[in-house]
């Protein structure tokens, strides 16, 4: 067997690694490219097969669409789309990578039940999970009112003529569970267009595969155990041409009165889910729905999850917890593609 690349993923939810499996063998050469973007890193691993591709070339294309991606779609960056959409009243202009990113948002709300939720960063930092850095702590009832009061992305975001717009002024987006996945598409496009067809693209976690590996075979991935304390491979997935992203509760969470209080909001109540279901590995079409239905289903637990999976004809392992150990439950089309 091929050996494991770890990933590791850092990002505002902090969700889990993965480890990719790139194979390696005489032939054709191999592309590595990585650096920093959106608050944690990306790795590139292409095949060139026929050893002409201009890697710096290659290497300043990337940066750019991830800049791009940056110039758009930051929470970082006073400048940006989404900045200056979360500053405004009503409404702002917007590019249309964005307002592609927001209605996949929206149909995922949709069909998950309302719990994926691009309006819920207010709510996220009220328990101190954000970006603010903030010690988790359970927010006293008046100021999660007020969080959950300027939240609620269903029917409070429109898109007209390329502006954006929300019914409450202290309504933002934050797109965490979706922006990354979508700078690994862009990525993804840019090899694509370089002609190359056999590659890997990762940012914090999330991934979009194509083709084969050096040995000519699906790009194993390993689903990492959602255990803090151990870092191993519960599962290797076999992957081609398809996004891949995992969505757990193990790493950014507090204890109180005994009960485990997570990042994964229930956005109906404002609060932390209370169910077993620890991690969930999505593959999808393309990286940014992977990402956002890896949440979406970790928000809705193993057993909602798995009968909107069916729904759906999404790819979904649960990993739950079962004691002091995990057991997975696979939806059919997770099995069909590992068959």
């Amino acid at each position: 067997m091929p050996d494991t690349i770890q990933i590791s993923r850092r990002s505002l939810f902090a969700l889990p690694a993965v480890a990719a499996v790139a194979a390696c063998q005489g032939g054709s050469r191999t592309i590595e490219l990585g650096g920093a973007t959106m608050g944690t890193t990306y790795n590139i691993v292409a095949i060139d097969h026929d050893g002409k591709t201009d890697e710096a070339a290659l290497h300043a294309d990337v940066r750019a669409a991830l800049a791009d991606v940056n110039l758009q779609m930051s929470n970082w960056d006073a400048g940006s789309d989404v900045s200056r959409f979360n500053a405004a009243t009503s409404d702002a202009a917007i590019a249309p990578e964005l307002a592609q990113l927001v209605r996949a948002a929206q149909d995922v709300n949709a069909a998950s039940d309302g719990q994926f939720d691009i309006t819920l960063g207010p709510v996220i930092e009220a328990w101190g999970f954000g970006a603010a850095g903030n010690t988790p702590a359970t927010p006293d009832a008046a100021t999660l009112q007020t969080a959950m009061n300027a939240a609620g992305q269903t029917g409070a975001l429109r898109i007209e003529n390329g502006r954006l717009y929300k019914d409450t002024p202290e309504t933002g987006i934050y797109l965490s569970s979706i922006g990354k996945g979508h700078g690994v598409d862009r990525v993804a496009d840019v090899l694509r267009n370089a002609g190359l067809v056999d590659f890997m693209v990762e940012i914090g976690g999330d991934l979009y595969v194509a083709g084969r590996n050096r040995e000519q075979l699906a790009w194993q991935i390993g689903i990492e155990t959602p255990d803090a304390g151990n870092r191993a491979v519960q599962q290797i997935a076999k992957v081609s041409d398809l996004g891949m992203a995992t969505s757990g509760d193990y790493r950014n969470f507090f204890v109180q009165d005994g009960q485990r209080l997570s990042h994964i909001i229930d956005a109906t109540t404002g609060r932390p889910v209370t169910h077993d279901t620890a991690s969930v590995t999505v593959l999808a079409e393309n990286a940014m729905l992977a990402d956002a239905w890896a949440t979406a289903l970790l928000a809705l637990g193993t057993k909602r999850g798995l009968e909107v999976a069916a729904q759906q004809n999404l790819a979904a392992l649960f990993i739950d917890r079962d004691g002091e150990s995990f057991k997975t439950v696979a939806s059919d089309r997770f099995a069909a593609l590992q068959a």
